[in-house]
């Protein structure tokens, strides 16, 4: 049979390219370093003798989940500015790394992947990263990520294993009623409409919200109270809500953002008894973010 040519793995690489910006996009969760890694692995698989891959999909697949996961590695316990504006005043960070994507291509796909999922992602480890998204949404089978990672095909079931509780979440405990989850629902539809009544009225009297000092440009923590202080404080963020989402923080129902697949502002809530919100704690220090325990919502 004769071998294959450069020209066929460029055919090939441009009928596949879709499938693997979707799968570059799920692995890394921004479009701009999705571009990046095609680019890269593309420029790999031009200087590579490819006279004997068998199957060039799953070949271009490999290159381009290698790709990315060297990236992954490299942003590895790296945290950048947060990308939110949480508060009045509040600072977003200069900004290096991948080319800037199209914003509104950027959150139809952030949509239609599922900002929560993405936000839960942000928040395994590398390999933990690549072995849920090729397995489980790739059906890429575990020999071929085993090889990727250096591992063994049952370590790398074990790597997905975990991954998949962490997407998918556990029930909410008997502390945290589902009517709670509501009200943590109504808070992030109220900020992304911009209802301000809509919540003042989910807010208590004497709420407090305290943002950590990486929120605000100062170097000190913020305190405000008040329903209608707060409130407005939340409406400061009505523009970046799109790329916010409810997940469980530390087992409770809360509200995580991950503009560019970047984990970058929490909310935790406190509530009084009749399920007003008490206290809003707004977390975007790096060291925070890492203590925090992050998974879906059953």
């Amino acid at each position: 049979m004769p071998g294959r040519s450069d020209d066929d793995i460029a055919r090939q690489f441009e009928l596949d390219r879709p499938r693997l910006r979707a799968v570059a996009y799920r692995i890394l969760g921004s479009l701009g370093e999705a571009d990046d890694a095609l680019q890269d692995a593309w420029l790999r698989a031009d200087r590579t003798d490819t006279s004997d891959v068998a199957n060039p999909s799953g070949w271009l697949t490999t290159v381009v989940a290698r790709v990315c996961l060297n990236m992954l590695r490299a942003r590895a316990g790296r945290r950048e500015d947060p990308l939110e504006d949480v508060l009045p005043g509040s600072r977003s960070g200069p900004r290096s790394g991948p080319r800037p994507a199209d914003p509104e291509e950027e959150a139809q796909l952030a949509d239609s992947v599922g900002i929560a999922l993405l936000i839960v992602l942000d928040t395994l480890g590398p390999a933990e990263r690549l072995a849920f998204v090729l397995h489980d949404m790739f059906d890429v089978p575990f020999d071929d990520i085993a090889e990727m990672l250096a591992k063994t095909p049952a370590a790398t079931r074990q790597l997905a294993s975990r991954a998949r509780r962490r997407v998918r979440g556990v029930p909410a405990p008997a502390a945290d009623p589902p009517r709670r989850r509501r009200a943590v629902d109504a808070y992030l539809a109220a900020t992304r409409g911009g209802d301000f009544d809509a919540l003042v009225s989910l807010l208590h009297p004497d709420v407090v919200l305290r943002a950590d000092a990486a929120v605000v440009p100062t170097t000190e923590p913020v305190t405000m109270s008040g329903m209608e202080r707060v409130a407005r404080g939340a409406m400061a963020s009505m523009a970046r809500a799109r790329s916010a989402a409810v997940v469980l923080v530390d087992g409770l129902a809360g509200i995580a953002t991950a503009a560019h697949g970047r984990l970058g502002v929490v909310l935790r809530f406190t509530f009084a008894d009749d399920d007003r919100i008490t206290g809003i704690d707004v977390i975007a220090e790096p060291e925070r973010l890492n203590e925090l325990d992050i998974s879906g919502v059953s």
